[in-house]
């Protein structure tokens, strides 16, 4: 596939639509992890344009900063702490329509206003999770949590490892 991504400007159901078979074929035959995940992370910020869309892996009892696009980022994150920790803790997706209001939240960006993270599982254990962060309050709901979670499958860890 050609590195050129098709951005879709209609409902947002349509354009996780339109994206996910370039990511399909942008995937395809790619063994990389690191490769693929910087590709997704790259992918769904142009097509959303999102504050901050990335990555973090399970490395020992931390999450750790893996692929991303955005402002710099929090390197690591301890496993039940803010969002991501959560997420991790509880193996299940966080809708957070306004992270004030979520406790613990951990202030990677101050620009940041909703988010949403989803797990990685592979085998039945939390092996990283995706980020995304926005500017707005409530950007998040149940497409995006659907389609994102549908994107995550795509995802090919070795050994079910990061």
């Amino acid at each position: 596939m050609a590195e050129d991504l098709i951005i879709h400007t209609g409902t947002k159901e349509e354009q996780y639509r339109t994206l996910i078979p370039q990511l399909q074929a942008l995937l395809e035959g790619e063994t990389d992890l690191v490769a693929n995940l910087a590709n997704v992370a790259a992918a769904l910020k142009e097509q959303f344009e999102w504050l901050w869309i990335g990555f973090y892996l399970v490395k020992g009892d931390e999450l750790v900063l893996g692929p991303f696009q955005g402002p710099v980022a929090c390197t690591r994150i301890r496993k039940g702490r803010g969002v991501c920790g959560t997420s991790w803790a509880e193996a299940r997706t966080l809708l957070v329509p306004d992270v004030e209001k979520f406790p613990g939240h951990i202030a990677c960006s101050s620009l940041s206003r909703s988010e949403i993270v989803v797990p990685l599982i592979r085998k039945g254990q939390v092996v990283g999770v995706l980020d995304a962060d926005s500017t707005e309050l409530n950007t998040y709901d149940d497409t995006d949590r659907h389609f994102l979670e549908e994107i995550v499958n795509l995802l090919n860890f070795p050994d079910g490892n990061p």
